[in-house]
């Protein structure tokens, strides 16, 4: 009776490891075939409002939990620990552009850009910690974000050149079967990857993929190249999130205003003694 049991148990143990192994290959031939709905024009229908669930913001990265950048605010402005979505581990830095990788993030508390509410750039406003919606047309796609109000605004059509450098660049778009390729370019050297101080010159030069994999995700891929920063081209990925609530939208955060004394308080006026 106890070998019987002993058998039994065993057999049970083996299926469901069985079981646990072939779900992940289930899920993944699922996305694979998965087919998105389609826009009037034929394409995926990408619409919809949009966002990254991970600490990418902070380091892109694979990092530990750590200090924030003002002790007052302790476990509030602590850095939460996150797996990273550079794939392969490190980001190829050039010696001198390390030094100066680590040189900004010693000094984040003035040199982050986001403290100062400029334009994210890209690919930093797809994951920062706010939503972003999808509007799709046959000839333009926008990307509405709701940090500092941003707009990317994706020629669908015939791929023309950057007018001027700008902090969220340049981009063409196409259609790869069930993908989304945006190639940006035109971009000025003001913007970094994160709050860690991960940084890019105006060389750089974006090839976002954009895939549904289910109704409520899609799957994020980036491969970054800039000569002047890096010793070859590399990717981040992720997934995208669809929000789900009822009610939402994009709200407004133009965050100008609440960095107005941060920037200007020293050029005004001092009352007269």
């Amino acid at each position: 009776m106890l070998s019987r049991f002993r058998n039994l148990t065993i057999a049970a143990i083996l299926g469901a490891g069985l079981l646990f192994a072939v779900m992940p290959i289930a899920g993944q031939q699922q996305a694979a075939l998965y087919r998105a709905p389609r826009t009037a024009d034929g394409k995926p229908n990408l619409n919809g409002i949009w966002q990254a669930l991970n600490e990418a913001n902070w380091d892109i990265e694979g990092h530990a939990a750590g200090f924030g950048r003002v002790t007052a605010l302790g476990a509030e402005d602590a850095i939460p620990p996150g797996l990273g979505i550079v794939e392969g581990g490190a980001i190829p830095y050039q010696p001198a552009a390390l030094a100066k990788k680590k040189d900004n993030f010693a000094k984040r508390l003035t040199l982050d850009p986001e403290i100062k509410c400029y334009l994210p750039g890209v690919p930093r406003a797809m994951y920062m910690p706010y939503p972003f919606q999808i509007i799709q047309s046959s000839n333009t796609i926008m990307m509405v974000f709701e940090y500092a109000g941003a707009v990317r605004t994706i020629n669908m059509g015939k791929p023309t050149e950057a007018p001027a450098d700008s902090w969220m660049g340049w981009s063409n778009g196409r259609w790869d079967g069930e993908t989304l390729e945006i190639d940006t370019t035109g971009f000025n050297d003001q913007t970094w990857f994160d709050r860690a101080g991960n940084f890019h010159s105006d060389a750089l030069h974006v090839v976002e993929r954009l895939t549904a994999q289910t109704p409520d995700l899609l799957n994020y891929e980036v491969t970054i190249t800039d000569p002047n920063v890096f010793t070859r081209p590399w990717k981040m990925s992720m997934p995208l999130y669809r929000r789900k609530e009822k009610s939402a939208q994009i709200m407004e955060f133009k965050c100008v205003e609440f960095v107005e004394e941060l920037i200007y308080g020293h050029l005004r006026k001092q009352p007269s003694k």
